[in-house]
């Protein structure tokens, strides 16, 4: 096994003692620190000696670190606290990150810690892509395993650094739902590995390997836990409010209105009691969109590497707007045959864009259906 994991457990732990922020992320630390940081090594006279090799070496993460904060800068996402929102909070003197996940009572907050040691990531960590930018790259590794509650106050300092989309917080949803069940991985443990592999059937995440014997993930997992237990937000006794759940506390997934692979489905969406007909459209094009992930053998399905999407093909956009009797599976089925994607919607008028790889075919094959209201090519955007 891989256990020389970087940075090495022993520099995290004398982080979490010591108790110090990163400066990195720290709040004097913004878009003009990190150009200034990349900016040293061409301040330089010209009749200078040329930079060390190792300090060339470094140029290039130093740059695309610079590039991905200053791109959260320019986003300025607001201080409002939603659903799939990346938070950054102050503990005992220590920058740690949060991935919102919802509220559960008053301004009670439950969510995931949320690190950036990606070597170290387990089975149950997620880490977030290129398209979940813009986000802080020190919280780029969410740990579905290590839930925690917190509210906002002045004293967290906390400050949005992200914002990931529905269908990856429902991604993860599903992550802490596999871990809460415990089931089993069909995947060996090999610490420093990272992969992506298929959760729920449904979704695809980018993560690492589960745990084995005598692993030096294990160590690395109880220090983040404590701290979620330490940040969780300690309740009076008497309260009425929800009790809070500490970040040791094994979370079981709540079984939802109906139970198999729908409930899931809406689960994971956050629908409690009931799916509004163009949301339960939007859920299941998600899956159609993932069905070559179903039906691979597990061996060969459990852990793989996401492969550059191939370069995309001439296509055409239509507008589709459904009868108020279709069904959301039958909906999706027909989007499937035409190789569909939606691309938009609903509009105020109740359209859906589509993007399919041929006019003419796309077009027939929605106004041959009965599920259809109405179908043409989409309007050109101004």
């Amino acid at each position: 096994m891989n256990t020389e994991l970087w940075p090495p457990l022993s520099v995290i732990r004398s982080a979490f003692q010591a108790g110090g922020a990163a400066p990195a992320v720290s709040d004097a630390a913004g878009p003009e620190a990190s150009r200034a940081v990349v900016a040293m090594p061409g301040t330089a006279p010209a009749a200078a000696a040329a930079p060390p090799r190792a300090v060339l070496d470094l140029l290039l993460p130093l740059t695309e670190l610079a590039r991905r904060r200053e791109a959260v800068a320019q986003r300025a996402f607001t201080a409002r606290w939603a659903p799939g929102r990346l938070v950054s909070v102050v503990h005992e003197g220590r920058l740690l990150g949060v991935l919102l996940d919802r509220c559960i009572h008053g301004n009670l907050w439950q969510g995931w810690m949320a690190a950036g040691e990606a070597d170290w990531a387990g089975a149950y960590d997620v880490l977030l892509e290129p398209d979940d930018e813009p986000f802080e790259p020190a919280f780029g590794l969410v740990q579905a395993w290590n839930v925690l509650t917190l509210e906002p106050s002045p004293q967290l300092c906390a400050r949005v650094l992200g914002e990931i989309s529905a269908t990856r917080l429902a991604a993860i949803r599903a992550v802490h739902d596999e871990w809460a069940a415990q089931a089993p991985l069909a995947i060996a443990p090999e610490p420093g590995h990272i992969a992506l592999r298929t959760v729920g059937g449904v979704f695809s995440v980018l993560s690492g390997t589960p745990l084995g014997a005598q692993d030096p993930r294990a160590d690395y997992q109880a220090l983040y836990r404590d701290a979620a237990s330490q940040l969780s937000t300690a309740l009076q006794p008497g309260s009425n409010s929800a009790p809070a759940a500490p970040g040791v506390a094994r979370a079981k997934p709540h079984p939802g209105p109906e139970g198999g692979w729908w409930g899931g489905i809406r689960r994971w969406f956050g629908a409690e009691g009931w799916v509004r007909p163009a949301f339960a459209v939007l859920a299941l094009v998600v899956v159609v969109q993932n069905t070559g992930l179903l039906g691979q053998r597990a061996e060969d399905d459990e852990v793989r590497f996401r492969s550059a999407p191939p370069p995309a093909a001439a296509s055409a956009q239509l507008v589709v707007r459904w009868k108020p009797d279709a069904r959301a599976e039958d909906t999706a089925r027909l989007l499937q045959s035409i190789s569909a994607d939606v691309v938009g919607g609903p509009g105020a008028d109740g359209t859906w864009r589509l993007r399919v790889p041929d006019r003419a075919q796309g077009l027939a094959a929605l106004a041959a259906s009965p599920l259809v209201a109405s179908a043409g090519p989409a309007p050109e955007r101004p």
